[in-house]
Parts: structure tokens; C-alpha cells; sequence
């Protein structure tokens, strides 16, 4: 059946990708009050690098995309109008390369009431259809190297990339370590004395990292994501086959737990907000980063519960307060609100709010709801806004502590932060828990990467005793 206008949505699971959902109503609907005053119905006869026959090209990326199995078949009716949408405002730049028609077109999505899962489905679509697809019968390269005859400046990459990241809206930890792996790839491209990266340049870089740096596995992952980044949505290129890459091999790795008289002892060597803050992060599982973005509305007295928001994949979730936090953590927060109104006697005492939310509300920064629960202890400048505002406190400030905690202890383990989240999921396998459970509590996309505590438990008390003691 052909998807209509009225088709049930799933906007939760939509949110990680457009290979997981479906936007809402028709694209052509979507766009037609944006692209209203540019010329949108202009048929120019010299279309640039357009194709002669937009129906065959169309239909062509439809079977495509359903013979590489890119997408749903559900789903590839849309992928298809998200395409069509941007073939007609590229019919109205005739002497534009794609990726130039893909930015303006971009940021007319966003100037409209169009949710961020969906403009981050008609980016990947505009990028599959004109970065894969068609370069599968056009030699030539297209992209931000391409349209230009100079050598490629790094620097406008890279500014590029950026953009092209936050539009995506991916996490600002992520954007930064993206844009240092192109920046060391472009590096060593240029050392190289090429003057445009290719994929046999990426292949190259990714075994340099595993031969001659030593990298974890993980490390070149996350340097392998950046360079597809960089290839398929800068350049206007995909990598190809990288089987040939040199891959560093990972092994099955067990996390760091710590035992209950192990968390105690730690934490007896803590006083005040920060003992505090890591009690919180191994009673509730939290992960450091969601831990300091904590905001007063997020904390339920009633419910014994916090929320977690924009967690890791850009999900929310609930996770559990412990009884025996409460009133330490009222107790906190009063504080925080006499901290709260003094600044705002001294006309600061505004929070950074995420995303676009200023401009809907500019004055929730000021309430308390949206203070952070763990404030800075020093005011900065916000330099989007050019506000004095009062952000959470430092991770590193945090990282600190618990290192200092570890070796007071006498604990020989390579405890960190994230040990504390370890050991809260062990503790809850040992009480009896369901694992579903605990993987809701942690927010795991996979129940698999919440089995691996399932071994961590029986190398903790093993059912096997060794043949030396039965002598």
C-alpha cells in the first residue's frame, strides 16, 4: 500500500535515523511555504549537473535503495519525495554543485516547523542520492573539493564539517572528536603531498593507526566514523570497500566493578557536593555527562525518580532516585536557589538552555526549573549569546575527586566514574533484577551490551573452585 499523508508515525525510534522512521505528511507539504518566493517552479533548460530525466533518475534511486536494502521499503516513498523536493530547488541554481544546493536547502527546513528527525532524514537522503547514487554513473567528483579548482583548504572543511554536525544535531563531545580526527586526517593527506583526500587516502590513515600508532580497536572506530563523515557529507563521496583497511583488533573486555564494600570505602573519603554527586551516579546509573547536565525539573521527589534528557543517542529515559539521597539532595538545592537568586540580584543567574529553546522561551533561563543542580562555582560568558550565565560544574572537577577517592581507599582497581555506573547495574543483577530492567534503567540500545555484566557477576562469585584447594 502506498504511504499516505495520515500513516501512524513512530517519532521516538524515528529520532535515531531515517532507517527508522517515517517523517510526518508529505515532504512536497512540508516545504511548499519554504520554498514559496524562490522560484521553485522554474524550469530552467541548462540544469547544471541535474539529470535529464529526473522521473528515470528517481525511480532509479528507489530501486536502488531497495536493492542495497538502505532503507525500508516502507520508508523509501519518502526518501524519494525528500529528493524530489530538492531536485526542483536545484533546477532554480543551475551553476551550483550539490552540496551548496544541500545547505540552502537545509536551512530552509529549518527555518520551518520541521522536526529535527526529519531534516535529518532529508539530509541523509539528498546525501545517498546525490554522493552514492549518481556518482555510481558520474566520474567525476562532486562536493566541497570539487567545485572548486583550487587545492582543498582545510580549514573550510573543517568549518564545514562542523556545521554539517550540528545541523545533525550530534553531541558536542562527538563534534569535537570528529573534527580532530579530520583535522589529523587532513594532516597527513597533506604530508602525503595530495591535494584532494580519496578513499584509498582514508584506507591508508586507518591502517597508519593500527600499525604505527598502536590504537585501541574503539579509537579507530571512532577515527573511522569521522572520515566517513567527512567523505560522504563534505565531499560528496562514500569510501568504497575498506576491507582492505588494517583494523586493530578488540577482544572482549570486562568493566571495572567495584564491590558494595568497595563503593563504601570510597565514598567515605568524600564530603559535601561531590561525594554527593558520585552517590547519585552510582544510585541511579547515570553516566557522568548526564549527571552534570542535570536540571531541577529533571529531579522527581514525588516519583522517586530522575530523568535523564538527551541522553547518549539523543534519548530520554527514567532511572531511579535512592531513598537515602532525598534529603541530602533538598538540602543541596536550597543552596543552589540562594546561589540562583543571588545572581539574579546581580543581574546574571541565567542557565544555557539546549538547542533552539532560547528563541521559544527567552526568559526560561531564568527560572529556577532550569537551573543546573550541580552549578559551576564561577559565572561565565556565553559566548552565543554574549549572557553571563551560570553552567554545571566541570566533568574533570568530578574525575578529580574520584581519582583522588580510589587511591585514599587502598583499592588497587583501575576505578573510574563510569566504574560507579558498573557497579550499580552488578548490584541490581545481584539482587535479582531483570535484565530488560536494568537495560531500561541504563539506557542500552542493545540488551547485549548489558549481558556483559552477567560475566562480570560470575567472575565476582564462581561457581567453580580451583583443584589446588581440594588438596
Amino acid at each position: 500500500m502506498q504511504p499516505g499523508n495520515d500513516d501512524p508515525i513512530d517519532e521516538t525510534s524515528a529520532s535515531a535515523g531515517w532507517k527508522q522512521g517515517t517523517p510526518r505528511g508529505s515532504p512536497a507539504k512540508i516545504l511548499r511555504n519554504s520554498q514559496q518566493g524562490r522560484g521553485a517552479d522554474r524550469q530552467p533548460q541548462d540544469a547544471g549537473r541535474l539529470p535529464q530525466n529526473e522521473q528515470f533518475s528517481t525511480q532509479g534511486f528507489a530501486n536502488w535503495l531497495r536493492e542495497k536494502g538502505m532503507a525500508p521499503d516502507r520508508q523509501i516513498h519518502f526518501l524519494v519525495r525528500w529528493v524530489e523536493r530538492f531536485i526542483r530547488l536545484w533546477r532554480t541554481r543551475p551553476g551550483d554543485a550539490w552540496p551548496d544546493v544541500q545547505r540552502v536547502f537545509l536551512a530552509n527546513l529549518e527555518g520551518g516547523q520541521i522536526p529535527d528527525w526529519q531534516i535529518r532524514q532529508a539530509a541523509d537522503a539528498v546525501s545517498l542520492f546525490c554522493g552514492q547514487f549518481r556518482a555510481l554513473t558520474r566520474p567525476e567528483r562532486e562536493g566541497i573539493a570539487a567545485s572548486s579548482a583550487e587545492p582543498l583548504n582545510p580549514r573550510k572543511a573543517l568549518t564545514e564539517m562542523r556545521r554539517l554536525l550540528e545541523l545533525r544535531h550530534y553531541a558536542r563531545s562527538t563534534v569535537r572528536s570528529y573534527l580532530n580526527w579530520a583535522r589529523r586526517y587532513l594532516q597527513y593527506v597533506a604530508r602525503q603531498g595530495d591535494a584532494v583526500p580519496s578513499s584509498g587516502d582514508a584506507r591508508a590513515f586507518l591502517s597508519h593507526l593500527a600499525t604505527r600508532a598502536r590504537v585501541s580497536a574503539s579509537t579507530q572506530n571512532q577515527a573511522f566514523s569521522a572520515l566517513l563523515f567527512l567523505h560522504r557529507h563534505v565531499f560528496g563521496e562514500d569510501l568504497g570497500d575498506m576491507s582492505t583497511t588494517v583494523r586493530a583488533k578488540r577482544g572482549r573486555k570486562l568493566p571495572v566493578v567495584l564491590t558494595l564494600d568497595e563503593v563504601r570505602v570510597v565514598l567515605a573519603q568524600l564530603r559535601g557536593k561531590l561525594c554527593l554527586m558520585l552517590e547519585l551516579i552510582y544510585g541511579a546509573g547515570l553516566r557522568l555527562s548526564e549527571l552534570v547536565r542535570l536540571r531541577v525539573k529533571d529531579i522527581d521527589f514525588e516519583a522517586a525518580s530522575v530523568t535523564v534528557r538527551c541522553g547518549k543517542g539523543d534519548k530520554d529515559r527514567t532511572t531511579l532516585l535512592p531513598a537515602s539521597l532525598r534529603d541530602p539532595l533538598r538540602k543541596h538545592l536550597q543552596q543552589v536557589k540562594v546561589l540562583h537568586e543571588k545572581d539574579l540580584a546581580a543581574g546574571a543567574g541565567e542557565a544555557p538552555l539546549p538547542n533552539a529553546l532560547k528563541r521559544k522561551y527567552p526568559n526560561a533561563g531564568r527560572e529556577w526549573a532550569w537551573q543546573f543542580v550541580f552549578p559551576s562555582a564561577k559565572l561565565t560568558l556565553d559566548h552565543a549569546t554574549k549572557q553571563i550565565c551560570r553552567w554545571h560544574v566541570s566533568p574533570a572537577t568530578v574525575q578529580k575527586a574520584m581519582r583522588t577517592a580510589v587511591q585514599r581507599s587502598g583499592i588497587t582497581k583501575q576505578a573510574s566514574v563510569h566504574s560507579l555506573r558498573h557497579s550499580f547495574a552488578t548490584a541490581l543483577l545481584q539482587k535479582g533484577v531483570d535484565i530488560r530492567r536494568i537495560q531500561e534503567l541504563l539506557g542500552h540500545k542493545s540488551v547485549e551490551t548489558t549481558m556483559v555484566y552477567t560475566h562480570v557477576l560470575s567472575s565476582m562469585a564462581p561457581d567453580v573452585s580451583s583443584p589446588l584447594d581440594d588438596l
